[in-house]
């Protein structure tokens, strides 16, 4: 089942199409990535989902309620993280939850209770500190404890990532990590281990249109080729044995190679086990007395597949 659906969504603004008949489902209680590069349109797909931006055709449902621009029925259910959130810096963490709340409808009595379990949640204290004085992680979140303060089904985070350090960036992962199954997290970034390491489902948007879309595991045992590369100590080596592996390229087990001679390289792409081709290749290191510094499996990567689609 799923929580979000776009069906048929195109956007024009003016004679240029940024969005071209788009059809995306994201599983309930999925972390699901949209990927993009940035200016693929990720952004604008984000406005219209919240019906922040006018759809030019098409229809986006969120748990079964259609999605109108101007409308916020659908808002009820969803929480909202931009790349930049913005706050009033005057106000300590606690204060300006408790302004959000208190503009959301919350009760005092169970608004101060929610503040209290949101900041524990998102590992942000209960203190007096003025926002200003927040780290640019601090801030997210925050941004974060504000999204999930009205508790949504779908949690729609934008870029979160973008602006922070490898320790900020690997912090908020962890956090986004811990709200699986709670909620459907939908996470639009161009940062693709971000996405290889805490998504189930993935959608690849290029030129305003999804060019592929499902599991993490599918995609990787769909679009991810088998390699093996391999380290020569001596470019004179790998020309070597570059040229003789060139009559073993159509056998059954042998794809495809290529090298990189500046970094003394060979990328051999194979059909079958790595255990076949690697059996192989160590056969052809002893028949031709040619040995590498380092060989190893490089294992399928969203990064890889990213490349290959948008090509």
């Amino acid at each position: 089942m799923s929580i979000l659906e776009l069906k048929g969504v195109t956007k024009k603004f003016g004679s240029k199409t940024v969005l071209d008949n788009l059809n995306l489902s994201v599983p309930t209680g999925s972390i699901f990535g949209f990927v993009g590069e940035n200016g693929a349109g990720k952004t604008t797909t984000m406005k219209m989902i919240l019906g922040l931006e006018e759809i030019t055709s098409g229809e986006i449902v969120i748990n079964d309620l259609p999605v109108s621009f101007g409308d916020n029925q659908t808002n009820r259910l969803t929480g909202y993280l931009p790349d930049v959130p913005q706050f009033y810096d005057y106000m300590s963490g606690q204060e300006y939850l408790r302004f959000c709340g208190e503009i959301t409808g919350f009760l005092k009595t169970e608004l101060d209770l929610k503040v209290t379990e949101i900041l524990s949640l998102v590992g942000l204290k209960k203190d007096n500190l003025k926002i200003k004085g927040y780290s640019r992680g601090m801030k997210q979140r925050l941004g974060i404890a504000q999204a999930l303060l009205n508790d949504p089904k779908l949690l729609i985070c934008d870029e979160p990532t973008s602006a922070l350090d490898p320790s900020g960036r690997n912090d908020f992962l962890e956090m986004l990590a811990a709200l699986r199954g709670k909620m459907t997290i939908l996470f639009s970034t161009h940062i693709l281990s971000d996405v290889e390491r805490i998504c189930d489902y993935v959608g690849v948007l290029d030129q305003g249109k999804i060019v592929i879309n499902g599991s993490l595991i599918e995609l990787k045992q769909q679009y991810a080729k088998k390699q093996i590369e391999i380290e020569f100590s001596k470019s004179e080596d790998l020309e070597k044995f570059a040229e003789k592996l060139s009559s073993h390229k159509d056998e059954r087990i042998m794809k495809d190679y290529s090298c990189d001679f500046s970094k003394k390289i060979l990328m051999i792409t194979y059909l079958q086990s790595y255990e076949e081709a690697a059996q192989l290749i160590f056969q052809l290191f002893e028949a031709y007395q040619v040995f590498p510094k380092t060989i190893k499996k490089i294992d399928p990567s969203l990064e890889k597949i990213f490349l290959e689609v948008v090509q």
